[in-house]
């Protein structure tokens, strides 16, 4: 497979805290895009158009589909068929935490599920190693030393190059970089918390914790599941039928896009016409413009909605009045 060759040109990259790892600004989530029900030569496309604008990165979950799994075997299949040669030019997350399989063994925090689950994310990615392996959530009922030390151990066995946590609140999180510097583990490099617009909690709670002890932060849901984007803003269509709110296996829900939620949205409209952007482009602009977030994940359903992701790079700058308009349609937390 071919790709262009001025790929790495236009892209940002940002380093993750105090490591290494650089990633994307721009990063592609398979959350509800890449499972049983999509269709793979849009899949193929996707991943195939980010490379080619610089996105290295592909985030996925051992339960990402539906159904649970699917998602890492179709991306599996798609580095077979078209990025064999570029494996060193990737990065590949993987998490575990939430329901994959029955019983006491299937979900959580245990050394038992983190380390079964990656070797079966492994099969199904046919990877020997993935870039990054996240604790998914907190449990608060197994001992975190035995969440974190299982991520200190799978790193040690080769099977991942950094490890991180997902969901995590501010003061798990502290506690977690503690137990680490005490123990002398492998560093948890990233935090992968929601965050955008309508969900402002990271900025008070976390941001500032992740900036002391040296992690980066990527942050999914950055458009809200696609509320913070002009696709609900049709009165004749208010719930397009092919959008994540029409979707009855998706996570936003129809009743969750209200009249209030879309009269905010659609105040941003006039806002990022005189950027120059769409909706979508302001909204992860906004996001990116705080230094301390190392890359958005976006969830994308077709080539052009990557495309348009992308396009956000090209003005990360914001005037204090442009601010203001945004936090007052959506006060901090």
């Amino acid at each position: 497979m071919t790709f262009s060759p001025s790929r790495y040109d236009t892209m940002q990259y940002r380093r993750c805290g105090r490591s290494g790892l650089q990633l994307p600004a721009i990063s592609l989530g398979m959350w509800h895009n890449f499972g049983t029900n999509a269709n793979h030569d849009v899949c193929r496309n996707m991943m195939r158009r980010a490379f080619d604008l610089g996105i290295t990165h592909f985030d996925l979950a051992n339960n990402y589909g539906p159904a649970p799994g699917s998602a890492e075997e179709r991306v599996g299949q798609i580095l077979k068929q078209d990025f064999s040669d570029h494996r060193d030019e990737l990065i590949i997350s993987s998490k575990a935490g939430y329901r994959m399989w029955p019983g006491p063994y299937g979900e959580w925090g245990s050394k038992k599920y983190l380390v079964a689950s990656l070797d079966q994310s492994l099969r199904r990615l046919g990877l020997d190693y993935v870039d990054i392996f996240y604790s998914h959530r907190s449990d608060l009922n197994t001992p975190l030393e035995e969440t974190i030390g299982a991520l200190d151990q799978i790193v040690r066995q080769g099977k991942a190059l950094y490890v991180g946590v997902s969901n995590y609140r501010g003061p798990r999180f502290v506690e977690t970089m503690e137990l680490v510097k005490a123990r002398g583990w492998t560093p948890i490099t990233i935090h992968q918390p929601v965050y955008n617009m309508r969900n402002r909690w990271i900025e008070e709670e976390l941001l500032p914790e992740t900036e002391k002890y040296g992690a980066g932060v990527i942050c999914f849901s950055p458009l809200a599941q696609g509320v913070l984007t002009n696709k609900y803003l049709d009165p004749a269509q208010p719930i397009p039928q092919e959008s994540r709110a029409a979707d009855p296996d998706g996570y936003l829900q129809a009743e969750q896009v209200t009249p209030e939620v879309i009269a905010q949205v659609r105040e941003l409209a006039p806002l990022a016409e005189a950027r120059g952007q769409t909706i979508a482009q302001l909204a992860l602009a906004w996001l990116l413009r705080d230094t301390r977030v190392t890359s958005a994940l976006i969830g994308a359903r077709n080539v052009q909605q990557v495309e348009d992701c992308v396009g956000a790079l090209a003005n990360l700058e914001f005037s204090a009045e442009e601010l203001s308009v945004i936090d007052r349609l959506f006060p901090r937390a």
